[in-house]
């Protein structure tokens, strides 16, 4: 059976390059990074190597580059860390995020609400963005932190970080922002954003899973993490994962050497993909923004007013022709509960619940996309009751 995978916003896989710069790091160059001895301070020197080039890619100091294990560890990390720090020195205890964050960041924010503290989820337009306005309407003087995503890893709709880091910053409130789904992708400059923290993950870029890094800018005060030994400069300890520290940054290396190539090839190829789409079914509505948005995600609803389909049944079906999609976030798909982020941008519940999320890569071709097409008219022919 032929197999197209378009779930790349879920994972990628590891680029077969990356993991041979990672092989002798499990077996030849084993040593602890923490150890003094020649084999620790070659695996110390992989590591803080590792670090140098994903803070250069940031335009970031290496010492503000603390690796963890996932861009979930990433955002609890910097929420906690930022919360508590934030509520010891200063009293304050009100944070600010979306509605459309992910699940990383929304947990996290209901544990601190237990916790607490008092959290603002701000309103989605239609496209899925959060507006600047909406940010400064909702500060107050007990604000201390921000937290929104820089581009939706549902929708792919882009949010504009540097308007709203502006607004932090005229109010003295740290913000940190979600970059797993942009950092390589497109410019992510923590300058040019003007971020505190912001989260990362090498497995949306052709990196290993498991690994992971947090930015802290030099002179934010955030609580450790993990405790233990010293171990990242002491703001999470345990033994650090040098293959993977290699993998991360020999995959953002990469990325980013073909970023602007990657972003226009996918581009047309979404131009394309979204034009059959539109020929094909009158009846489905496109989730974000037509121009600003990542090009490799494009998340399409079956319109419930005009065509009543099982959302489930549409996802079984793809699959059985060897397309791998999914509805939502890879870490909720399974659940099959309809898109919080669709929801919060007004669609309907049974809208929402009938919803695909395509998420292209570099191997995905335009002779994928006409094949995809094509199964996808077969199934909702299938699957699909037309409404009265």
């Amino acid at each position: 059976m032929r197999r197209v995978y378009l779930d790349h916003t879920a994972t990628t896989p590891l680029d077969p390059e990356v993991f041979e710069v990672m092989k002798p790091y499990f077996s030849e160059k084993y040593g602890n990074a923490s150890s003094i001895h020649s084999f620790g301070q070659e695996a110390r020197a992989a590591l803080d190597g590792s670090r140098d080039r994903i803070a250069k890619i940031l335009g970031a100091r290496s010492s503000e580059i603390v690796f963890v294990s996932s861009g979930t560890e990433a955002d609890n990390f910097a929420l906690k860390g930022a919360a508590f720090a934030m509520r010891a020195s200063s009293q304050k205890n009100h944070m600010i995020t979306s509605k459309g964050e992910h699940h990383a960041v929304l947990d996290t924010c209901e544990y601190l609400e237990q916790q607490g503290f008092d959290v603002t989820y701000l309103e989605l337009d239609q496209y899925g963005m959060v507006e600047p306005e909406r940010v400064r309407k909702a500060i107050t003087p007990k604000t201390g932190l921000i937290s929104i995503m820089h581009a939706n890893n549902e929708v792919g709709t882009i949010n504009p970080i540097k308007e709203i880091g502006r607004i932090a910053k005229e109010h003295g409130i740290i913000i940190h922002s979600d970059v797993v789904q942009t950092f390589g992708k497109m410019p992510v400059n923590v300058d040019d954003l003007g971020v505190d923290l912001c989260s990362m993950s090498a497995h949306k870029i052709y990196g290993p899973k498991g690994i992971g890094a947090l930015y802290i800018r030099k002179g934010v005060t955030i609580d450790r993490f993990m405790h233990g030994g010293g171990q990242e400069r002491g703001w999470r300890a345990g033994t650090e994962n040098v293959p993977l520290a290699v993998g991360f940054a020999e995959a953002a290396a990469r990325i980013s050497e073909r970023q602007q190539t990657e972003w226009e090839r996918l581009k047309k190829l979404k131009e394309i993909f979204r034009k059959k789409i539109e020929s094909s079914f009158p009846f489905v509505l496109f989730n974000a923004h037509l121009s600003n948005s990542l090009p490799h995600i494009l998340n399409i609803s079956f319109d419930s007013s005009k065509v009543d389909i099982d959302g489930e049944a549409l996802l079984f079906n793809l699959d059985l022709k060897g397309i791998a999609v999914t509805s939502g976030s890879a870490c909720t798909s399974g659940s099959m509960e309809p898109s919080h982020v669709l929801l919060a941008m007004g669609r309907d519940e049974k809208t929402a619940h009938a919803t695909i999320r395509f998420s292209m890569g570099k191997s995905t071709t335009e002779e994928e996309i006409e094949y995809t097409v094509g199964a996808l008219r077969e199934v909702v022919s299938n699957v699909a009751k037309a409404r009265a």
